[in-house]
């Protein structure tokens, strides 16, 4: 009886809180647009890694959290600040930014966009690093208080190899790949970079490099030689910045808001911030008015099973496809890629579910930060692919990996009896060790594997085989280099996406376009009654944490995967 009680004080609990969230929500779902007073300035705070893919929302009072905005609400936010007479100036304000290169272009793009407009940018840094002084070049004019610094010294790369960890634990790494460059297991199996390696990360750090000279120079109306000089000498305190023509002046932000009001002549400082913006509708100053564009995001790694949380699956991206193709109102697709790759086979599904699409609505490649290796290969339908600069693509390659657990069992003294039928039955074991033959039959899957995936490249390429074998090879490639090698159409962000898109769907120049994001913003609730399942599957999230804690590659599969992270510091 006790228990019953119990149980009912606890369903009636459980109900009073229901009730009391659909509440909130349906309170929230029906408040108005925020008022945006005329003679405003926008205040921007382009902070973290800008994800392109919305995250979860808490509507609740004491835990409110909205996700952050994402590449595509960026580019939303400048699109309608520069339409909107309201708003009279921008101030940029980055913060521990941690974003790739390629959305960096994307948002420094997007703000020299905006300046069209004849409206004012002005950027305050507070203990500014390279990434947030990057996006700050963009802008009008750049200032930091006088007690500041800028951790300006130029680019990095820091490759980790573990193998003397490994041995010490007595664990082998057991890796096998298709292509030269395909050095996933090299940070296992070996204690320095390989002269592959070592190739390929001196050609992004050149590039990177001159594309990062190039950049402040223009800004700073500077050579790049110039700014070679400089950046030697870095990093700078906030007076020596302005002496080296990094910055324009040394102001508090007080100061910067007031320096515009004198400007613009607004009769008082009335800030906008970037959440209240957001939440107003980019048709109510004349912005995304016109024909529907789906702008799907296929960010994080291609999984074969769904995630709650992240990465990209067939199944979900099938629902969005489907769901693309079948609405008339929708023009065109931009398939917006995030990603360095994953599942062998749960990519090539999610290339032919793309290439379907592409028959029933005309669709563009958009890349941002990374679409290598299984990234790269959905991109390959044969249809327009633009890229940044600073993206990191190509990968073409293909590896197996499995860890070998024996030696740290016996440390531990655990052991295992295996009993099998079938002559590689144990092959995938973390027990035993890979044999010759079962060696020679991995390599046999991998390099047919490979051969697919060079097959796939070549035809949407339209290129020779033998052509892109060469281009291949696991081989990482910058944007930019990319382009330079026939492996994207073109260098351009969102805007260039969207007018090509325009053209191929028919529309004139001139015509206004609404861009729709697929999956939608999903609140915490959507994740725990499982509303939809837009890319976010259906796998319970303890068992996801499992799979992707353990590391995909040591159970032992065939991966299209970049073979590490880069971030360029």
């Amino acid at each position: 009886m006790k228990n019953f009680f119990l149980g009912l004080l606890i369903g009636f609990l459980l109900a009073a809180l229901g009730a009391a969230i659909a509440f909130i929500v349906i309170v929230r779902a029906g408040a108005a647009p925020p008022s945006i007073p005329s003679s405003s300035i926008l205040v921007v705070p382009i902070r973290g890694s800008v994800p392109e893919k919305p995250g979860l929302e808490i509507p609740l009072p004491y835990f409110e959290q909205t996700s952050a905005p994402t590449v595509r609400d960026t580019w939303e936010l400048l699109k309608k600040a520069a339409a909107d007479s309201r708003i009279r100036a921008i101030v940029l304000e980055p913060s521990d930014l941690t974003a790739g290169w390629a959305k960096m272009q994307e948002i420094r793009n997007d703000i020299i966009e905006f300046r069209k407009s004849g409206k004012p940018v002005y950027a305050f840094l507070s203990q500014p690093g390279l990434h947030e002084y990057y996006v700050a070049t963009a802008a009008d004019r750049i200032f930091m208080s006088p007690e500041d610094y800028l951790n300006l010294t130029g680019l990095r790369i820091e490759l980790m190899y573990l193998k003397n960890t490994l041995d010490k634990l007595g664990i082998k790494a057991e890796i096998e790949h298709a292509g030269k460059y395909k050095d996933f297991g090299d940070m296992f199996t070996r204690t320095s970079m390989s002269p592959a390696t070592a190739e390929v990360m001196n050609s992004i750090l050149d590039d990177m490099y001159g594309q990062l000279l190039q950049t402040i120079a223009t800004a700073r109306k500077k050579t790049p030689d110039q700014v070679r000089t400089i950046i030697d000498n870095g990093p700078f305190l906030a007076q020596q910045a302005k002496d080296a023509g990094l910055i324009d002046d040394l102001r508090y932000e007080d100061q910067v808001f007031g320096d515009l009001d004198r400007q613009l002549k607004l009769g008082g400082i009335r800030k906008v911030s970037e959440d209240d913006y957001l939440r107003i509708p980019p048709q109510s100053v004349g912005v995304e008015t016109g024909s529907r564009v789906a702008f799907i995001a296929a960010e994080g790694d291609i999984l074969q099973t769904g995630s709650p949380i992240d990465g990209i699956t067939p199944d979900g991206m099938r629902h969005i496809f489907e769901r693309v193709g079948s609405d008339r109102a929708i023009k065109g697709v931009i398939l917006r890629i995030d990603s360095p790759g994953g599942d062998s086979v749960a990519s090539g599904e999610i290339w032919r579910e793309a290439v379907l699409l592409s028959h029933k609505k005309p669709l563009v490649i958009s890349m941002s930060d990374d679409a290598a290796s299984g990234g790269y290969y959905i991109a390959m339908t044969g249809n327009r692919i633009f890229a940044y600069p600073g993206t990191y693509t190509g990968s073409i390659g293909v590896f197996f990996g499995k860890a070998d657990l024996r030696g740290l069992y016996n440390k531990l003294g655990i052991t295992k009896d295996i009993l099998t039928r079938g002559r590689f039955a144990d092959m995938t074991s973390d027990y035993t060790p890979l044999s010759d033959a079962e060696r020679a039959k991995l390599q046999y899957g991998i390099d047919q594997d490979y051969q697919a995936f060079v097959k796939v490249v070549a035809d949407a390429r339209r290129r020779p085989f033998d052509q892109i074998q060469q281009l291949a090879q696991g081989r990482v490639w910058l944007g930019s280099q990319a382009k330079a090698n026939g492996l994207v159409d073109e260098l351009g962000g969102i805007d260039n996406a969207v007018a090509f898109l325009k053209q191929k769907a028919g529309l004139s120049p001139s015509d206004k376009v609404r861009l729709v994001s697929y999956p939608p913003k999903r609140s915490i609730f959507d994740l725990i009654f499982n509303r939809s399942n837009d890319a976010l599957g259906d796998v319970p999230a303890l068992e996801f944490l499992r799979r992707y804690a353990t590391g995909g590659w040591a159970r032992g599969s065939f991966f299209r995967l970049m073979p590490y992270t880069i971030e360029v510091k």
